[in-house]
């Protein structure tokens, strides 16, 4: 049996990440599931964004902490991929989701689908990013016992421990995925622009949360250790002893042949890639050559 395979931002592949195009695309390629990033708006929506700053992925700029709802819709959050959408995938001005309009999405399917959903931090709210989201679930009609919504299966992820053990106050252990990855010093200073003193501290303060992420998912805290595809690579003996121990595992983000090969190798249960459809044909036969 292949990996379950989650469409990483939707089919971003194809289309510009967390837009409405990515995600019916990914439900058109017969993905088992999406996955998404979350933050909080000025006035406190949850919105399907990965950079804390809207100047990457739209044609505006700033913070998304400091922009409500209604001004985030009025932005292009498509062209920049260069990726024609389809009348039936909808405008240009209405590509931006918050979640909830992505459960509507998924609660459109009629079929079972998982959600896997990422709580971005640092964030300027804290953990209150956690609150408001599981406040938001159990207003949409959250089960937190099996953890789901109608046709749909949800899952919560993040690198921060400390989100892991909020979440864990509500949901149930089995739907709690831990986050790891290693953390290059000169890729945290190029990535947030720091200076070397400040860089180092930032390096100091990740590394500690990787090693703290690795205890919870040895101790069974959590249900789910969710590599990066590197980490994978880099660490293959530790990745295959949570197999052996029961922990399930979600790598990210897996796009390649080789990092499929490793994947079957491995016998890792679920991935998150760019190219879901591409990885459903691959995976399918059971050998990846």
């Amino acid at each position: 049996m292949h990996p379950a395979i989650f469409a990483h931002r939707g089919s971003s592949g194809r289309f510009a990440e967390h837009t409405r195009a990515a995600y019916l695309q990914a439900l058109a390629d017969g993905a088992d599931g999406v996955e998404c990033d979350v933050h909080l708006t000025r006035d406190r929506e949850l919105v399907c964004i990965h950079d804390p700053r809207l100047d990457r992925t739209s044609n505006g700029t700033g913070d998304v902490a400091s922009t409500r709802l209604k001004d985030l819709r009025s932005l292009d959050f498509s062209s920049w991929k260069g990726a024609r959408i389809p009348a039936e995938y909808g405008g240009i001005f209405n590509q931006l989701l918050s979640l909830a309009d992505l459960l509507d999405i998924l609660l459109a399917a009629r079929r079972p689908v998982s959600l896997a959903i990422e709580l971005k931090h640092p964030s300027p709210f804290g953990l209150r990013l956690e609150e408001q989201l599981i406040s938001f679930l159990l207003n949409r009609g959250w089960n937190p016992v099996g953890s789901t919504l109608g046709n749909i299966t949800v899952s919560f992820m993040s690198f921060n421990p400390d989100s892991m053990r909020r979440l864990l106050e509500v949901a149930p252990q089995h739907s709690v995925c831990q986050l790891v990855a290693d953390v290059n010093r000169d890729e945290v200073k190029g990535a947030l622009f720091f200076g070397a003193l400040a860089a180092g501290a930032v390096v100091n303060l990740m590394r500690r949360a990787v090693r703290e992420g690795e205890r919870l998912i040895r101790l069974h805290s959590v249900g789910i250790a969710g590599p990066g595809i590197k980490y994978v690579r880099d660490h293959p003996e530790t990745v295959a002893g949570w197999i052996a121990d029961g922990v399930r595992v979600r790598a990210w983000t897996v796009n390649t042949d080789d990092d499929a090969a490793l994947v079957q190798q491995l016998g890792i249960h679920e991935i998150t890639t760019d190219y879901p459809s591409r990885m459903r044909e691959l995976l399918a036969g059971g050998t990846v050559a």
